[in-house]
């Protein structure tokens, strides 16, 4: 009778896993369906099933637009605001979760709240100031922009991970001859390593879709790829095959990023400092 119930329970269990993914996954997949499809095929009501593939979407988007190009803006963009991102949000999430002085609640509240505030309230200040420096259309411009919004992200999910490593811990590294910030580099960055990847696939996929900043603040030299699939929109139409292309083509460095860091991801979301 308990096997009998046990064998129910673990059905249940797979039937729910198994809508979970196709759930998670639909979307994906019909992105992938329509980039092979013709416009024809695409824009057919109900939609087709069976139809005849192509790959020739993939080599138009590079031919329309310099596609190419953009992918490489996205990409450093992303990667230099992470890199940022999570250098200067170790050392200030540090400070906050071993240091006690005046204000520090108010201060880690003040670094909350920037994260906090919608994007598009700080659009056109970050954009008159990007054009006071005369930073508008660069990478520098897009970087410092998510900056201000995924340092206070990093600041505020490395805290937790910090306070969850025994001081102890520190102060036997230093009695054997560590200095502070010795302690800080050898001991405390490796331990929370799984936190740092964790909190820098967060930050990178945050830089890679963001699209508010990236269409006020670029042109044609630094635009990135969601502003660039607005390319494919056309006075004729929106041309549905190619932006799906397009649309495969950029998820593709976010899966590469997130496999890489994939172990290291799992662990940092069982450190129960992402609540």
């Amino acid at each position: 009778m308990i096997a009998g119930r046990k064998r129910v329970l673990d059905v249940l269990v797979w039937v729910g896993i198994g809508i979970v993914f196709l759930v998670v996954l639909f979307p994906p997949f019909m992105l992938f369906l329509t980039s092979i499809k013709t416009n024809v095929d695409a824009l057919k009501y109900p939609p087709v099933w069976i139809f005849r593939p192509v790959a020739s979407n993939y080599r138009e988007i590079f031919r329309l637009i310099p596609f190419g190009h953009y992918l490489f803006n996205s990409l450093i963009v992303a990667l230099v605001s992470t890199f940022i991102a999570l250098s200067v949000g170790s050392l200030a999430a540090y400070g906050l979760a071993r240091f006690r002085f005046k204000r520090s609640k108010d201060l880690s509240f003040w670094i909350l709240s920037i994260r906090m505030t919608p994007p598009v309230a700080a659009a056109i200040p970050i954009f008159i100031i990007m054009r006071t420096l005369h930073l508008l259309d660069t990478y520098l411009a897009l970087i410092l922009a998510y900056c201000t919004f995924n340092i206070p992200f990093s600041v505020w999910l490395l805290r937790g991970f910090f306070q969850e490593i025994p001081r102890e811990i520190e102060e036997s590294a230093m009695v054997d001859g560590c200095s502070p910030f010795a302690a800080f580099w050898k001991i405390s960055i490796p331990l929370i390593a799984p936190g740092i990847a964790a909190t820098g696939i967060f930050t990178f996929i945050f830089s890679w879709n963001e699209f508010l900043f990236a269409l006020i603040l670029t042109g044609s030299r630094a635009q990135t790829v969601p502003v660039a699939l607005t390319g494919f929109i056309r006075e004729t139409g929106i041309m549905w095959s190619h932006m799906a292309a397009a649309g495969v083509l950029a998820m593709v460095p976010m899966v590469v990023f997130t496999a890489l860091v994939q172990k290291n991801l799992v662990k940092g979301l069982t450190m129960g400092a992402i609540k």
